[in-house]
């Protein structure tokens, strides 16, 4: 198992902390894998009571870097549901959707499975002190990890660009909070800096084992499928780690003979924050960061650090990256909202953009596509009231207003009637 950088080649020992290559490079983990695995491993475990067997990230640690068990921080995580929901796949123009619901890890969102990873890699290699920048799911997730592992936490947020949910859940786990005058890039270029300057292991996506964690997301999905592969895996982009992570998932999940060809996959970002969007439509030819404005606050990104490992992800999955506006991907959160699954607005940009790329072609009706739900419908309650209840809700087909009535059943006799209607 090695550090090996993605731009120059060189290599560094795993247990060595660095944010990037000495040429200024992103990081990959070389398991070294060199042997098949068989599935049937896996799935041995499913209901184990051991403490990595109930991890649905520790489940799969032959695909894993090797940690000690006692320095393994976990909830655990993982064991998210798979959705199977036929409304939405005729909404979306497929034969078969599922959504893989990843804001039902502990703190809520995808990112407990890289920080339980990194932060069980922190703790290895004896941090004194671990930090993040976000735009909300990170910190929280950041502070819980790091309170269960005993060591001080930091994270840097764009001032009132977060949401109070999440910030709440910062707060309760104990992490200093450092406000940032500016957006998640300002946030993410400082803690960098820091991270060098201090000695603070950085635990946001740019760190090569909390794409190691997050690739589980593939592992879990294929095994509650029995192994079977999607034609398509979808899923928003925002720091692109998850869209980094699934390119890993697939070569190793090659390297180990469990897969022979892969799954295509697409990457969708909200149009206010598109700058992989862009680099797509040129052919990789160029990347521009951008200043990002979005609802769905947790993309709201316009330099992703992760930008060459996710299209390295595109590349080998011949893959494809599409844009949608935000009134298109709160359009498709009601829709996930109502079928009672429930998620946070950039989420819903998987079911979104999966409707794009069918009516582009791109996607045949006769897919059967797997889609992520990347975090929790009580992340961002700010925006489920908006929706419904805001500005321009009354144009809106899926607005949901409550209504006020007399209390007598003559006054409620024709809501009831609306009801059953619906």
């Amino acid at each position: 198992m090695l550090l090996r950088c993605m731009e120059c080649g060189r290599e560094y020992p795993a247990n060595e902390v660095r944010n990037r290559c000495d040429c200024g490079g992103l990081l990959d983990i070389d398991l070294g894998i060199t042997s098949p695995l068989a599935t049937d491993l896996f799935d041995q475990r499913l209901g184990g009571r051991g403490r990595l067997d109930q991890s649905g990230v520790w489940r799969f640690r032959e695909l894993l870097p090797t940690i000690p068990g006692d320095a393994i921080v976990t909830k655990p995580e993982g064991n998210t549901n798979l959705y199977d929901v036929e409304s939405l796949a005729r909404w979306a123009g497929v034969e078969r959707l599922v959504l893989k619901h990843e804001g039902e890890n502990p703190t809520g969102s995808f990112k407990d499975r890289g920080m339980t990873v990194a932060a069980s890699h922190a703790k290895w290699t004896g941090a004194r002190i671990v930090a993040c920048a976000s735009t909300g799911n990170t910190s929280a997730s950041v502070a819980s990890y790091a309170a269960l592992a005993g060591v001080p936490s930091i994270v840097f947020v764009p001032e009132g660009k977060i949401s109070a949910a999440k910030l709440g859940q910062t707060i309760a786990y104990g992490a200093t909070i450092v406000q940032i005058r500016g957006d998640f890039d300002a946030a993410m270029k400082l803690v960098e800096q820091a991270s060098d300057a201090y000695g603070i292991y950085l635990l946001n996506s740019i760190n090569p084992f909390r794409m190691e964690g997050q690739k589980t997301i593939l592992f879990d999905l294929l095994q509650q499928l029995e192994w079977a592969l999607p034609d398509w895996v979808v899923l928003p982009g925002g720091n692109l780690g998850n869209s980094s992570a699934l390119g890993r998932a697939l070569i190793d999940l090659q390297a180990a003979g469990i897969l022979a060809e892969p799954p295509r996959v697409a990457v969708i970002q909200a149009a206010g924050a598109s700058p992989f969007y862009e680099a797509f439509r040129s052919g990789f030819r160029s990347f521009e960061p951008m200043e990002a404005e979005t609802v769905a606050s947790a993309i709201r990104i316009g330099n992703p650090v992760s930008y060459a490992r996710a299209r390295r992800t595109i590349e080998i999955t011949n893959g494809a990256v599409e844009i949608v506006s935000d009134t298109e991907l709160l359009d498709a959160k009601a829709m996930i909202d109502r079928a009672g699954i429930g998620c946070e607005p950039a989420s819903a940009t998987t079911l979104a953009g999966l409707r794009k790329l069918v009516q582009a072609g791109t996607i045949a009706p006769n897919a059967f596509v797997a889609g992520i739900l990347t975090g929790n419908l009580m992340k961002d309650t700010e925006a489920v009231i908006d929706y419904h209840l805001g500005a321009g809700s009354d144009e809106r087909p899926l607005a949901n207003k409550p209504v006020l009535i007399d209390p007598t059943l003559d006054a409620l006799e024709g809501v009831l009637a609306g009801a059953l209607q619906r």
